[in-house]
């Protein structure tokens, strides 16, 4: 016997299960072993295949690919060249550190996927030639029939055979917050997958019940393949800064290259002998490269990662805290994310009033009224009115007892579990009542009877569909006792279930019916569920978290829009998302799926709320929404979000009731589930980008510089800084003082609109300071150097150490400008005072130890500092000159520019 591949076929729920069977050549009683051998040799093994993902030696061997990391390895051979061995190690070293950071991050961002094959059940019981057997879940293949029950993972995607109160829990797929009642029926071609009654998937769990499942699908055939598949093709995300940084890479070695083929045959034409005319040309090579950028980058972003990691959110990723600053719309998940992650009871309904449950305990007291309906209350409000205390007691007791999850509600079905806790809140002893109340039959709720049924000494209770609960009674529970169900009462009952289910909420009606003797076992039971006597309805809610409304307020005012990404159905998605504030428009998966590209394009900037959406439609609106221009950052905590995580420009996951996949597949990991985490998190993403903003545009402006002074002198004859001398300037500005600006603090940078995704770092403000404050050291310095020349044919000793000491000072001065233009608190770093004061010390080394043989300086005279502070102070002011332009430049263009957030999201067309 043999059968088809299962592969290609996915209308699986639209065929009656005994054409299932036959188009999988196989029966109830299962495979036969020889045929299953057959079959696993051709399909291979149910495990989700890994192969395609990066190995070390090739993440690795990444790290190195990058135009910046290429023009500080020819650095490092410059410094060779010219004897300088120690700051050749220094540069290699500082490679090797970000190398080797990179490569942990990627390494554990593709473990991903070995999370995923985590989820396989490792053993599952298999019906073969008749005989139910534990095997392991690799060894399955279509057309197996396995047997499935409360507390297993599903093995793989099955076609249901047989259930028996069957509920799974496939949250983590398909985002319904709430399990999945499962049935053998066929259902229509076109339903999507969140609504496949009658299928059970891989990896999701099964949280009630019994069932007999055929396997259709089995590894990356299954749909949690599907994701598997989806991951390994998601193309790594560079953020802003990643690509700016590359740019500036490509930009900087060009320039070396231009300035050496330029200056040195210039130089050799005017009479500059060769070997003087190479030393510049390195000179200027050395001048043009940032040794220290990548890493005061790195120790940036690290230093920004500690400080988040204090405020709940787990970078995995360094480039991802900047991201975060750039980001302008977060797609959220809905369950976990913007909700609690758990069904509460948030309405309750009795006899035409309707409360809250802890508002349900009214002042007046229970006088012992029972099942039977006879008593009535007779405690009083303090205006003399009769409360309605009993009814409610009576709705929580069927509730709580009518129930199959533990009495402290920590552990059973969700539903049944918010039934408990509404209980507890009403006031009821849950464990107490059950003990009073004991259990003598069951008939268990079933996708078919669609209600629960428990016999007691003197009652049986009864809890389901409110409109099954409500057909099977004749009589309803009254202020006043019993009264009969008549069609007006039992239309204002209906009016209530209408008002409840327009709010989202998911809800179920009580009864109850007094016995005349004690009735056991399933049979009394379900003879005894009939002529009910109706309670009243419970509505439940996985309801937001109380903080979120507020985050989300603050984050659109930031100008980032907000939009809900959920599995569940639109009805609830509509709901939640007016409690937090996500705006209007709703469009379903089904409605995504049937327009086109550029449709979709359009709709993502006006729709907000994306209701059944599976995998795929996650990933197509990240990339309507990257296409428009956007920078998006994604939440998420199932399986099914994986995939958009790893496509975002920063993926967010949850870390406590997220999935072991996505946390691998994200940036970011939430260690308190708190949306409002997100918030803290852009803002401190925000604050970093200014900061390394700030030392990209000192550490810019001192090569400027040192490339227009030396290109400039060279042009009259003059070395005026040797290589030795630029290496050490490079290091005593790229070093503490630029990593003390990564610390900088930052004014309330979430009320300005997000840097547009296309403005580069090096933008025409950093632009404008660099070739500013380049002119000005430029002459300063020539300045200088002309006084102490003295009319000498070549630079002197003492008018190189004056040069050098001077650019290095003017260098500091620079550093008050660029936080100044930035409007930072001048007094507000004192670890920025540290290392310039260390970094001056150091200077003075080479001038007063040995060391100054090493870089060919002199002593310096009191004297000699007196025309320093002097030539220092006047650049000073022209430097403050140029950041006052800088920044009224940057007043106007964010006046004239900033973009309104409905024009910021139509910019693309």
């Amino acid at each position: 016997m043999s059968a088809p591949d299962a592969s290609g076929t996915s209308d699986w729920h639209a065929r009656p299960v005994d054409a299932v069977a036959d188009e999988l050549g196989t029966g109830l009683d299962g495979l036969a072993e020889a045929e299953a051998s057959a079959r696993l040799s051709r399909v291979g093994p149910n495990e989700l295949d890994t192969d395609g993902g990066r190995g070390a030696l090739e993440l690795l061997a990444a790290q190195f690919q990058n135009a910046l990391v290429w023009v500080l390895l020819v650095a490092a051979g410059v410094s060779l060249v010219v004897g300088h061995v120690v700051d050749a190690v220094l540069i290699a070293v500082i490679l090797l550190a970000n190398a080797l950071f990179g490569f942990a991050q990627e390494y554990r961002a593709e473990r991903s996927l070995d999370a995923l094959r985590a989820l396989a059940t490792p053993v599952v019981t298999v019906r073969r030639e008749g005989e139910e057997t534990r095997r392991d879940a690799t060894e399955l293949v279509p057309g197996d029939v396995v047997v499935l029950s409360d507390g297993d993972v599903v093995p793989a995607d099955c076609r249901l055979l047989e259930t028996q109160a069957f509920e799974v829990d496939e949250s983590a797929l398909t985002g319904e917050s709430v399990p999945v009642e499962k049935t053998t029926d066929a259902l229509p071609p076109e339903t999507i997958l969140a609504e496949r009654t009658n299928l059970a998937y891989k990896g999701t769990n099964v949280t009630r019940g019994r069932a007999v499942a055929l396997v259709v699908a089995t590894g990356m055939e299954t749909e949690m393949g599907a994701i598997a598949t989806a991951l390994l093709a998601a193309p790594e995300r560079r953020t802003p800064l990643q690509r700016d940084l590359d740019v500036l890479g490509r930009r900087l070695g060009v320039a070396v290259v231009v300035l050496s083929a330029f200056v040195v045959p210039l130089l050799a034409f005017r009479g500059t002998s060769l070997v003087q005319a190479a030393l510049t040309g390195i000179s200027l090579a050395v001048a043009a490269i940032p040794e220290g950028l990548p890493a005061v980058v790195t120790l940036t972003l690290a230093l920004g990662v500690r400080q988040m990691a204090g405020e709940n959110a787990l970078v995995r990723s360094l480039p991802a805290v900047e991201a975060l600053g750039a980001v302008d719309v977060v797609c959220t998940d809905k369950t976990g994310t913007l909700t609690e992650g758990e069904m509460r009871v948030t309405r309750v309904w009795v006899d035409d009033v309707t409360r809250a449950p802890e508002a349900s305990h009214g002042a007046a007291t229970d006088d012992g009224t029972t099942a039977d309906g006879d008593a009535t209350d007779d405690g009083t409000t303090a205006d003399g009115d009769a409360t309605d205390d009993s009814r409610f007691r009576l709705l929580f007791e069927i509730g709580a007892v009518c129930n199959d999850a533990d009495a402290d509600a920590s552990d059973g079905d969700p539903t049944e579990r918010a039934l408990v806790d509404a209980a507890a809140e009403f006031g009821l002893d849950v464990a107490s009542l059950r003990d009073g109340t004991p259990r003598r039959g069951v008939l268990p709720f079933s996708a078919e009877r669609k209600r629960m049924a428990t016999t007691h000494d003197d009652a049986v209770y009864v809890k389901g569909a409110p409109r099954v609960v409500l057909d099977r009674s004749t009589r309803i529970r009254t202020r006043d006792g019993t009264d009969a169900l008549t069609p007006d009462r039992r239309a204002r009952v209906e009016d209530a279930l209408d008002d409840m289910a327009d709010d989202a909420l998911r809800v179920l009606g009580f009864a109850y019916r007094p016995l005349d003797a004690p009735a056991s076992g399933e049979e009394a039971t379900a003879e005894a569920d009939t002529n009910l006597v109706f309670v009243g309805l419970q509505g439940l809610l996985d309801p937001p978290r109380p903080e979120v409304a507020d985050a989300i307020a603050e984050t659109r005012r930031a100008g980032i829009s907000v939009k809900m990404i959920t599995g569940d159905n639109p009805a609830t998605a509509r709901a939640i998302a007016a409690q937090v504030g996500i705006g209007s428009g709703v469009l379903t998966g089904s409605e995504l799926s049937a327009v086109s590209d550029d449709e979709l394009r359009r709709r993502v900037e006006t729709v907000d709320v994306f209701a059944r959406a599976e995998p795929a439609h996650k990933v197509r609106i990240l990339g309507a929404l990257r296409a428009n221009g956007h920078t998006v950052a994604m939440t998420g905590d199932g399986v099914n979000d994986a995939p958009a995580l790893k496509n975002a420009d920063v993926g967010i996951a949850m870390g406590v009731r997220g999935t072991d996949v996505a946390k691998q597949a994200s940036d970011v990991v939430l260690l308190d589930d708190n949306y409002a985490t997100i918030r803290t998190a852009i803002r401190r993403g925000r604050g970093i980008f200014d900061n390394v903003w700030k030392f990209v545009a000192y550490l810019l402006s001192a090569n400027a510089a040192e490339i227009l002074l030396v290109f400039v002198a060279s042009l009259f004859g003059y070395l005026v800084l040797p290589a030795v001398q630029l290496l050490w300037i490079n290091l005593l500005t790229d070093g503490l003082p630029a990593l003390a600006l990564g610390n900088d603090p930052t004014g309330d940078v979430m009320r300005r609109p997000p840097r547009e995704r296309e403005r580069g770092i090096v933008d025409g403000e950093m632009l404008l300071l660099v070739a500013g404050f380049g002119v000005v050291a430029t002459a300063v310095m020539l300045g200088l150097l002309y006084y102490t020349l003295d009319g000498a044919a070549t630079v002197t000793p003492y008018a190189m150490t004056m040069v050098f000491t001077g650019f290095i000072l003017l260098e500091f001065v620079k550093l008050v400008v660029v936080r100044w233009t930035k409007a930072t608190p001048l007094r507000s770093n004192p670890w920025l005072a540290a290392a310039v004061g260390a970094s001056i010390l150091a200077h003075l080394a080479t001038l007063y130890t040995p060391l100054r043989t090493a870089f060919g300086t002199v002593s310096l005279s009191v004297g000699d500092w007196a025309v320093l502070a002097v030539t220092v102070a006047f650049g000073g002011l022209l430097l403050f000159a140029v950041g006052w332009s800088v920044r009224r430049y940057a007043s106007e263009t964010q006046t004239d520019d900033a973009p309104s957030e409905s024009a910021a999201h139509l910019r693309a067309y």
